[in-house]
């Protein structure tokens, strides 16, 4: 989950890392508000999840608390890449020396935590790291030892900080470092961390990715979700506790396990290119079960979707038999009823299939159509998503 700005500042206030005081106003009289409470030069800056808000205009300079209104009412609900401009961060301006660089991230391919430094921020760092990759140091984080001070001091050393700032910049990393691991993120960004005519350091600017996959252990970061950006349908499907992601395409899929279903997607893909161009409308693993509960909280949420035409149900029995799958399919139809109007196209494999494709066979809903091998399936189910 990626956080806006203002909510980066706060966990990183929340674990000492200094940050300038400000807040996020949703209406231009809480500008007004926030800037007459700061005092002076603020800064009225867009809250979107994506970069060039600069250039968009989405961050304006307000001498007094009239103009952070004004600045404010500009700002809020334009449009930045694609992204409606809901809210604003209004802080205190800041007087800037220098501008520097640094994040803590997941390093997948390594299988390891990395630390980026360089005395050049301020600037896109995926350009700064083509342009002139010396300028920016990589430096591999052992997870166990982590970063203290020592970590911290070398780490910047690579990364050219200037001898001036360095000891109070490594003690803001050791406190990045803290933010990183206490709030299992894989990304903590900070461009600029700017350097004051005081030679305070502060993180100006943050950027945060936090692991949804820790969030049994995070009960706090479900305050941080942005209802009104969130997907209605994924919204619904993580409710029920269901794996889903919404794609634009018009054939639903459901599927156990997340390899089969990748699968699923790719076969589909290439099977809709037959077929006008039909693409798979989701990734939704129901896991290792497939009760009827399970199958029908699924096909709901698929079914929810004005983009599905067709619904392919691709599932390898295993730990739970064709059979029971099969009946799943049967009982999640009934507990449905007149919601479930779109065709069905069902494959079954693995333990128990004879069986399971009898269930089905016997049962003969109108909506179902059964077919013996994923190809075939992904086919038939893009054909009816065609004609649909």
């Amino acid at each position: 989950m990626d956080l806006y700005e203002y909510q980066a500042k706060d966990l990183f206030a929340a674990h000492g890392v200094p940050v300038l005081p400000g807040s996020v106003a949703s209406n231009t009289d809480q500008a007004r508000a926030e800037a007459e409470k700061i005092g002076g030069k603020v800064v009225i800056k867009a809250q979107v999840k994506t970069g060039g808000r600069g250039k968009a205009g989405g961050v304006k300079l307000a001498d007094t608390p009239a103009e952070a209104e004004e600045k404010a009412g500009a700002i809020l609900g334009m449009d930045i890449k694609g992204h409606t401009v809901h809210r604003v961060l209004v802080a205190q301006a800041s007087d800037i020396a220098e501008e520097y660089y640094f994040s803590f991230l997941l390093d997948r391919a390594n299988r390891t935590f990395l630390a980026m430094a360089s005395a050049e921020g301020g600037v896109e760092i995926e350009q700064l790291a083509v342009e002139r990759p010396e300028a920016l140091a990589k430096v591999p984080v052992d997870p166990i030892a982590g970063v203290d001070k020592a970590k911290a001091l070398d780490i910047l050393r690579q990364g050219n900080f200037p001898a001036e700032v360095i000891d109070e910049a490594a003690d803001v990393v050791v406190k990045l470092w803290e933010t990183f691991v206490s709030e299992d993120a894989t990304l903590v960004e900070v461009n600029p961390l700017v350097r004051d005519p005081q030679d305070k350091v502060i993180a100006l600017d943050g950027k945060v990715t936090l692991d949804e996959n820790a969030a049994f252990r995070q009960p706090g970061h479900g305050a941080l979700v942005d209802k009104e950006a969130e997907d209605p349908l994924e919204a619904k499907a993580k409710a029920k506790d269901l794996n889903y992601v919404k794609l634009n395409g018009e054939v639903g899929i459901i599927g156990n396990g997340a390899g089969l279903v990748m699968s699923t997607l790719d076969v589909v893909a290439y099977a809709g290119e037959k077929h006008g161009g039909v693409k798979p409308a989701n990734f939704l693993d129901i896991g290792g079960g497939a009760s009827a509960e399970v199958m029908a909280a699924g096909l709901d949420v698929i079914l929810g979707d004005s983009d599905v035409k067709s619904v392919f149900v691709n599932v390898f029995g295993g730990i739970t038999a064709c059979d029971a799958v099969a009946n799943g399919i049967v009982e999640a139809l009934k507990i449905l009823g007149d919601n479930a109007t779109k065709p069905l196209v069902v494959r079954l494999d693995g333990n128990n299939v004879v069986e399971g494709r009898k269930i089905l066979a016997d049962a003969n809903h109108p909506l179902v159509t059964l077919v013996d091998t994923m190809d075939n399936a992904a086919d038939k189910a893009a054909e009816l998503a065609a004609r649909a």
